[in-house]
Order: structure tokens, then sequence, then C-alpha cells
């Protein structure tokens, strides 16, 4: 009787959200554990066989944090971005494109569906340009950090029509061909506007933006966004990640969800259920 329960309470969801896109970014500690991975990728296999084209775009700094220091380097972090010269780009390139993004394809079709990997390289799905970060004044160079110019989607398109999940890496080139690294939150929101989603979920490493009694908003208005900010309830990395979800949504995302990915099966709960896991971010 749950689980009829369970399934009589999805039916809405899943019949408002067939034929749908969503954009799920997919990073932080849900791709270290197998266990968790697992769970995260048959959510996403089973979106698309309820009616929903899942779209992947993933980062992988805790791999690229190794391979760095398996060369004889040092991680640099500048406000959350990564410094990133020449070499650190040819490990984020490999890492990013060679390695996680095939993965990703790879774990899709053991679950029984179909996957096509992309980077933004391809096919130019993202123009890049170099992203100036500005601090006290001055200007920092980071290196081979770029920010998404444009999003052409035809590729992404082309393979959703054809019945594949796109695994996305955050890598993309400007117009004279120099490839720049890209956060993969706001990769993802560019990706999402640009296919006018329904939704967007940032999976991350904490069950959502907290209140000043650290429990989870369920929904977080942009004004209400603007008073926490303010107090400090949003702080530290939230800041950035709740700067994403409004830069989304006034690009055309219909919702941004920021869910905690080590819970089991916390992409379900939060599209599929009444109350949800996370926090949904909406305009008003």
């Amino acid at each position: 009787m749950k689980t009829a329960q369970v399934l009589v309470e999805a039916l809405p969801y899943i019949k408002k959200f067939f034929g749908k896109t969503v954009v799920i970014k997919y990073g932080g500690h849900a791709m270290n554990n197998p266990v968790i991975k697992k769970k995260v990728i048959s959510d996403i296999v089973l979106m698309k066989f309820v009616g929903i084209n899942p779209v992947v775009v993933h980062g992988g700094g805790p791999a690229i944090n190794y391979w760095v220091e398996k060369n004889g380097g040092q991680p640099e972090f500048i406000n959350g971005l990564r410094v990133t010269d020449k070499a650190t780009m040819e490990i984020a390139q490999m890492v990013l494109v060679g390695q996680i993004n095939q993965e990703i394809v790879g774990l899709i079709q053991q679950q029984g569906g179909k996957a096509l990997g992309l980077s933004g390289v391809d096919g130019g799905t993202i123009t890049a340009q170099k992203k100036i970060l500005t601090q006290d004044g001055n200007e920092i160079d980071l290196g081979f950090v770029g920010e998404v110019a444009a999003v052409n989607n035809a590729l992404i398109h082309q393979a959703i029509d054809n019945g594949y999940i796109p695994v996305i890496s955050p890598i993309g080139c400007d117009e004279q061909g120099e490839i720049y690294n890209i956060n993969a939150d706001y990769a993802a929101a560019s990706i999402a506007a640009s296919l006018q989603a329904d939704k967007l979920f940032l999976l991350t490493d904490i069950n959502g933006v907290l209140d000043e009694n650290e429990k989870v908003i369920s929904v977080l208005d942009f004004a209400t966004a603007a008073d926490y900010r303010q107090q400090g309830i949003i702080r530290g990395g939230m800041i950035p990640k709740v700067d994403c979800c409004i830069e989304a949504i006034n690009k055309g995302v219909k919702s941004v969800h920021i869910v905690n990915g080590c819970l089991d099966h916390s992409l379900l709960l939060e599209l599929f259920t009444d109350a949800g896991i996370g926090t949904m971010v909406i305009k008003e």
C-alpha cells in the first residue's frame, strides 16, 4: 500500500513533466561514492523512461585536484574559481571530457538508458570567453577560466530527439579556438536557459538553502533570497549557487532546485513528491 501511495502521488508530476526538459548539474560527493552514483544515475534513467528529457551537465573538481597533485602541482582557488594555467587546463580537459564524461555515459547505458557524451567544444555547443575577475578594483588573471558567451543547442536537441540523454562537459572555446574551463553550475544554468528547461537541478553536498534556524527552505523567492543574503543567512559558497539560480530563472528556466545529491533518490523525491526534499528557487 505504501508503494501504491507513492506511485499515486507521483502520477500528477509524471503527467505534468511528460515531454519536458530538465537539466541536472551533477557534481560534488555524489560523483565520488559509487553507491550514491548508481542511485543518481538510476534516477536520471527513470526520468527518461517516464517521458521526461534529462540533460546532464557534470563537474569534476575533486578528480582534477587529484591529477593536478599527482603531476606535482597544487590546486589554487580565488573566490571559488580554479586558477587554471595551461598544464591545469590540459588536465581539466582530460579529466572532464576523457574520464568523467565517458564514465557517466557508461553508467547510464549500464542502467538501460542511451547516453551521448558531449563537451561544450563539440559542434560549438558552448562559446566561451575569458572570465575577468575583479577584486578590490584590481583585475585578477585566472588563466584559462571561461564563462559562457553563447550556447548552440542543436546537438543537444538532436540527441534528445533520437532518444539519448546528453551528458555535457563544461568546456568551451572562444572564436579563436582557445579552450576554457567553465564553472559547471553556470554552464548548466546557461544550457538550461537555452533549452527553456522546465527545471534545473543543482546537485550539491548539503540539503538546500538553510534559514536562520539551519532548516531547509522548501521554496525560496527572489525577494526572500535578497533579504537573507543581506542578513548573512545566505553566505559563503551558497551565494554563487543562489545567484546562478536567479540568473537561470531570469533567462527563462521555470524553477531551479538545490538538492543534496548524497541523499538516496533525491532527484525523484524533489521532482515527484508534494513535499520535495531540497530548496526550489522561484521568481515570486
